[in-house]
């Protein structure tokens, strides 16, 4: 059975907080498994508001050290050892995570409940995590800074008309598509005699800050969902891009060449009062462009 996949915005801005609008971060759930991509100040605040719960965070994915992309993980701590968590916490970030959050976690006076389990990541890693992959890209920003593709498994299709032949039960088709081989009424079955070809998995593509690159199309080719840094206009390019970010007709370039799905602007600078502008000019290149915003639940649906 394919997994529910969803996506919920935590925090949509950037560089510090303005009214109606937080810092990074994005929510996104496979089946139980609740991971968080960055975790800006105030994102726990968004948790309680979007009705995920932060006790069953499992995995935090953090493209890069700025404030605004991390600072958040102190409160999410310290408020799950307050609420009793045992379960270990998984973060995940590039190199230099390892001492960075070492130094967080020694912050004020609390005690630490659970373990916190900090993995270093180099660009273009694979990690498998069971249900989905997640590989990096190295990205162009002032700090060493990563992008996270989230890739579900291919999963084998089984045809029904195939399964009833060998009067194998229903109850009986997902054991035998996660272990290749069952033994049934005497008969030994293989996956390969009920196949009916390959569902291919979901993809989920978060940039975090970087500079335009030649090559992110290809690390987000045929992604369900690209959310990619668009800090400004066009008009701002060379400064943007000087900073280290991506312009929303930039990243709409990218989402266009790297032919996925849905593109979600995201990361507004806190100057840009109305995102609608970057909105505009996205979709004159690229049409299913989207304004990420804060609390947007977004179901990713099964590839047909």
């Amino acid at each position: 059975m394919a997994s529910n996949i969803d996506i919920t915005f935590l925090g949509t801005g950037g560089s510090w907080p303005s009214p109606g609008r937080s810092l990074p971060s994005v929510a996104v759930r496979v089946d139980d498994v609740l991971n968080i991509f960055d975790c800006g100040e105030g994102t726990q605040k968004q948790i309680m508001k979007s009705g995920l719960s932060f006790m069953k965070i499992e995995n935090v994915f953090i493209t890069h050290f700025h404030g605004d992309h991390f600072l958040g993980l102190l409160g999410l701590i310290q408020s799950m050892s307050f609420n009793g968590r045992e379960d270990p916490l998984h973060i995940f970030g590039p190199p230099g995570a390892i001492p960075i959050m070492e130094n967080a976690l020694s912050v004020g006076y609390y005690t630490l409940g659970f373990k916190v389990v900090v993995h270093v990541l180099e660009p273009g890693t694979s990690v498998d995590m069971g249900k989905f992959i997640i590989r990096t890209h190295g990205n162009d920003h002032p700090v060493p800074c990563i992008a996270y593709s989230l890739e579900e498994k291919d999963m084998v299709r089984i045809d029904p008309e195939k399964a009833r032949s060998l009067d194998i039960p229903s109850r009986k088709l997902e054991l035998l598509r996660n272990r290749g081989i069952i033994v049934h009424s005497g008969r030994t079955v293989s996956l390969e005699e009920v196949a009916s070809g390959v569902r291919k998995g979901r993809k989920i593509v978060y940039t975090g800050d970087t500079r335009p690159m030649d090559d992110m199309h290809v690390f987000a080719r045929d992604a369900d969902v690209l959310i990619h840094d668009t800090t400004t206009d066009s008009s701002l390019e060379p400064t943007v891009n000087q900073y280290g970010h991506t312009s929303s007709r930039q990243a709409a370039i990218i989402a266009r060449d790297a032919n996925v799905k849905r593109f979600y602007l995201f990361h507004y600078s806190p100057r840009i009062d109305n995102p609608s502008v970057l909105l505009e000019e996205a979709k004159r290149i690229f049409p299913e462009s989207y304004l990420s915003r804060e609390l947007l639940h977004f179901d990713v649906k099964v590839r047909k």
